[in-house]
């Protein structure tokens, strides 16, 4: 099991980049950055978002050592060549650290304020489809061509390649018959938020897609997300349980996270993301996350 960190996209750029560093000198496998233009929710929330893409050039060029990802770039957003191209330059500022986290993209609201074009779950997918075939082309090949129904590639070059002869594609999601397929016939990695009993039961559908595809399912790397609340005290565990925090979440002491991980690895999950969404100050973090790579990761092997 590694341990990854998912740093906030709505704060200060000197804030985001200390959050950054703490994760990378204490060791963490990863740093990834949601991909939006507005506070994430249903419904229009007021409040600061940096876009994504420009902050991972930022990162990839001041954080070393670390893998950098997107958790995960809106499919409607951008163009499939023009994201390409992006992670290409992106993948030559890092070093080759690159992973492109893609969905099929779902927050409506940004699409209204934005005037991004928003249809059916089957038409986002359709898009999705579709852009994974062309970026791992332009990724691979001297030149793409394709003739979709949402896009229409005609003798498209990606010059520079990566550094990474292979970059990692991750598509982020759980549904059993569209998201999962898609990750067997596509993806290099997956992620979904979730407990361990989620992630086995999911991840024995994706066993199950990878077979039907022909794909050896050990070949997709596993990672989950789910919120973290490391306390010593049993009894304010105990409260915290009993609240409803609107995401799966870890919930615990140390020996009991450490039980958790274990469970994670048994579902088959390689690695766990830590979302910054429950750390109150720059302090905390911090400790959390040092007791959490120093301590409790160890003892859960």
């Amino acid at each position: 099991m590694e341990l990854s960190f998912w740093i906030k996209a709505n704060e200060s750029w000197a804030s985001t980049l200390e959050s950054a560093a703490t994760a990378q000198r204490l060791g963490y496998r990863g740093i990834w950055i949601a991909d939006h233009f507005m506070p994430m929710g249903e419904t229009p929330t007021d409040g600061p978002m940096h876009e994504s893409l420009s902050m991972l050039a930022a990162l990839a060029a001041t954080v070393p050592d670390v893998r950098i990802g997107t958790m995960v770039v809106g499919n409607t957003y951008r163009n499939p060549c023009v994201l390409a191209k992006q992670f290409a330059t992106l993948d030559h500022i890092s070093g080759g650290r690159m992973v492109l986290g893609l969905g099929a993209g779902w927050q409506m609201n940004e699409h209204v304020a934005y005037d991004l074009e928003f249809k059916t779950f089957g038409w986002r997918f359709d898009r999705l489809e579709e852009s994974l075939q062309i970026i791992r082309s332009l990724f691979t090949n001297d030149r793409t061509t394709s003739h979709g129904v949402h896009y229409n590639v005609v003798d498209a070059p990606l010059d520079p390649k990566p550094v990474q002869a292979h970059l990692p594609i991750l598509v982020g999601g759980g549904g059993p018959n569209r998201t999962l397929r898609i990750v067997a016939k596509y993806a290099d990695e997956w992620n979904v938020w979730g407990t361990p009993e989620t992630l086995r039961e999911k991840g024995d559908v994706l066993t199950q897609r990878c077979e039907e595809e022909g794909r050896d399912p050990h070949s997709v790397h596993r990672t989950a997300v789910a919120l973290l609340l490391l306390t010593e005290d049993e009894s304010s565990a105990a409260k915290l349980r009993e609240r409803d925090l609107g995401r799966p979440a870890i919930i615990g002491t140390a020996d009991q996270v450490a039980d958790v991980l274990r469970a994670y690895g048994a579902a088959g999950v390689s690695e766990l993301i830590i979302p910054d969404f429950t750390f109150s100050s720059p302090a905390q973090r911090e400790d959390v996350l040092g007791r959490m790579i120093n301590t409790v990761l160890p003892a859960s092997r």
